[in-house]
């Protein structure tokens, strides 16, 4: 799959998909990395090591430096796709080096939970290594 590369390197894991937007502050506890916000559908999920998905970000500016410190401690996505990325999760992703990609040429709702994806945010593609049952 291809869409647009938005951060740079290259991050593989299984999918786990946000069916809302996202937000890094008060959304995902930097000491855990944990999804808090309450009411959220993967509230208790763990981000780490993951690809996450989700359509696009919301919150404050400050989200950007929760998604670095999730990046310095190792709890950060192995990588992030959106439906359309904006500044907040952009900044985020590059200064913390987490590969991001946006704009795939197929619906995310398309994508199955736990499929194994590798994401190169220099090329913007998105490979399914491995389907979900």
């Amino acid at each position: 799959m291809k869409g647009r590369g938005i951060s740079g390197g290259t991050g593989r894991g299984p999918l786990l998909f946000s069916p809302t937007p996202l937000s890094f502050l008060g959304g995902v506890d930097p000491s855990t990395g944990a999804i808090v916000e309450h009411g959220h559908p993967r509230e208790g999920t763990l981000v780490r090591g993951t690809v996450l998905v989700f359509d696009h970000g919301k919150g404050s500016t400050v989200g950007s430096y929760v998604l670095y410190a999730l990046a310095r401690q190792g709890l950060a996505p192995a990588a992030i796709i959106n439906a359309e990325t904006e500044p907040i999760i952009a900044v985020g992703a590059i200064i913390g080096k987490i590969p991001l990609v946006d704009r795939l040429e197929i619906p995310l709702t398309s994508l199955r939970q736990g499929t194994i994806l590798t994401v190169n945010g220099d090329t913007g593609e998105v490979i399914i290594d491995e389907e979900s049952p």
